[in-house]
């Protein structure tokens, strides 16, 4: 109860002050708290639901780089059957290393809406992100709590 009360605090404090925190040096904060107005749109949590906002908000964080967001936009577009748009949504998340968006291809593949070519380069830019990022550092900490911390 007490953090269901929480997260819509921190929902509908967000969507209020994201204004403010989108310039100077806090504008890297601005993708996750852009992705969780568009969550608190989409599910009705602290505000009323409204998709049209949810997606406003799902495209200011994406154009921030943050990959879940590019995801919901996808799934955004595959709701409302645009799947040549959803596709690019989830190849750019792929790229950034979002797992659930090489699921979502390949989802799209077995029902035809993908090609295995799409899926094939999507799966190769989620395997280069991944070289990118990996490190000692992070296999040492992936090996200490397994089930905790995963990059992969």
């Amino acid at each position: 109860m007490l953090l269901s009360r929480w997260t819509k605090w921190i929902y509908t404090r967000s969507c209020q002050g994201i204004r403010t925190l989108a310039t100077g040096s806090r504008a890297w904060l601005c993708q996750s708290i852009y992705q969780c107005c568009g969550c608190a749109y989409e599910l009705g949590h602290g505000v009323e639901v409204d998709e049209e906002k949810a997606t406003h908000y799902y495209e200011l964080a994406a154009m921030r780089g943050d990959e879940r967001a590019r995801y919901n936009l996808g799934n955004e577009e595959i709701r409302a059957g645009n799947y040549d748009r959803a596709l690019k949504h989830y190849v750019i998340a792929a790229g950034s290393g979002y797992a659930d968006s090489l699921d979502a291809i390949k989802q799209m593949y077995t029902k035809g809406d993908a090609t295995k070519e799409d899926y094939t380069k999507a799966l190769q830019s989620y395997q280069t992100y991944l070289g990118e990022i990996k490190s000692k550092q992070r296999d040492e900490a992936a090996t200490f709590d397994s089930e905790e911390y995963q990059y992969y």
